[in-house]
């Protein structure tokens, strides 16, 4: 009975983790893996099965585990990390890709134009001039440490924004390949 159970789950929810884990990584062979250990974890729990009221929001939490681990690994690991950059810029994006980043950045734009005045020039001058705190204390006659601190609440507000919108694995992608 719980082999048909998990069977049932596996052929209902494999494309949709897939496509979730093919966005994140923009690799078929790292998505297939994460999906993979994903209904790993479901067959080691498949004596609770039926116990597991939301199946979707438990397959999708497992997977969201899943991804940042991927991510936080990557993150450490020149040669994946190189992988997956090589992944990105030989693909050509797909509308759904163009989609998503569109809605991406409007959110940032929504966050940001959510920022107090001040906070919200900081942040500009700082990420869309490439002004370094020391130029934009200078500028707005303040010092390095507003900067810095009006910086870190920005940034603060902006995750807080987009993880209330759109959940926490925004997060994890926008931080992961932001950085590199």
């Amino acid at each position: 009975m719980q082999e048909r159970r998990f069977l049932e789950v596996f052929r209902d929810q494999e494309a949709r983790l897939y496509a979730l884990a093919i966005g994140m990584t923009k690799s078929a062979a790292y998505a297939q893996d994460l999906v993979q250990e994903t209904f790993l974890k479901l067959w080691e729990h498949r004596e609770q099965l039926a116990d597991i009221r939301n199946m979707d929001a438990w397959l999708y939490r497992v997977m969201e585990n899943k991804l940042m681990d991927f991510l936080r690994k990557a993150a450490a690991d020149e040669r994946m990390r190189e992988q997956i950059w090589c992944s990105l810029s030989q693909e050509p994006a797909s509308p759904a890709t163009i989609t998503e980043d569109r809605e991406y950045h409007a959110l940032v734009g929504k966050a940001i134009d959510r920022l107090p005045p001040q906070r919200r020039l900081i942040y500009r001058l700082n990420r869309e001039v490439g002004m370094s705190y020391m130029e934009i204390a200078d500028e707005l006659n303040i010092s390095r440490h507003t900067v810095k601190n009006q910086l870190f609440s920005a940034l603060q507000a902006i995750r807080s924004f987009l993880v209330k919108t759109s959940g926490p694995l925004i997060i994890v992608f926008s931080l992961f390949f932001s950085r590199q």
